[in-house]
């Protein structure tokens, strides 16, 4: 298996109301960039998309931003980006940043980051990859649908042989190092039927 070389991020097309979010959204970036990591976002130039894009650039970075046709105006497509790929539509953009990523992080969002989240999810609890997924809980922001997983396993509807695989940071410092340590290579030593949290590590 290869190493992690490019990252794709789902967030929010805005700031939200927390400071916070757009703080992590920058030091992610400038930490992608560092490692020599590259982003695959959804080509915005608003919201944390942009930030998360203006920092990795700003850092050295390289990005790739995928974004549908109808968005480009909306969304305020970052042309800064080295590469700039424009879909017809979401199924398209979703599939090209899958297949161009080597792990997924999900950052503060609304709706579309929350379907982006949970499909990948999805894919990966059906066997379709074993990329890393990390869920960035940014001041607690994740923690209703945290809480909502495990519920759903109390439940009975994540059954044995279809348990999430997925890891947990609370500070974006984290984030890459824990993705390297559970890269492509290791992605299937994590224990089933839930999250690994930093203070597990």
């Amino acid at each position: 298996m290869s190493a992690i070389r490019n990252v794709c991020v789902y967030c929010g097309s805005g700031d939200g109301d927390d400071p916070r979010f757009a703080e992590a959204a920058e030091a992610l970036g400038r930490a992608l960039a560092a490692a020599g990591i590259g982003l695959v976002y959804g080509g915005g130039g608003e919201g944390l998309m942009g930030r998360v894009a203006r920092a990795t650039l700003a850092g050295g970075g390289y990005v790739t931003g995928i974004i549908p046709s109808f968005l480009v105006r909306k969304e305020h497509a970052l042309t800064d980006a080295q590469e700039v790929l424009v879909v017809d539509n979401m199924h398209e953009r979703k599939q090209a940043m899958y297949e161009r990523a080597d792990a997924f992080v999900a950052l503060p969002g609304g709706i579309g980051t929350l379907e982006e989240l949970v499909e990948q999810m999805t894919w990966a609890q059906l066997g379709r990859h074993k990329k890393p997924i990390l869920i960035a809980d940014v001041a607690g922001f994740w923690r209703p649908l945290l809480a909502l997983i495990a519920h759903m396993n109390d439940s009975g509807f994540i059954r044995r042989g279809f348990e999430l695989r997925y890891l947990v940071a609370e500070k974006i410092e984290d984030v890459v190092p824990m993705l390297r340590a559970t890269g492509p290579a290791r992605e299937a030593e994590l224990e089933p039927g839930g999250a690994v949290a930093v203070s597990d590590l």
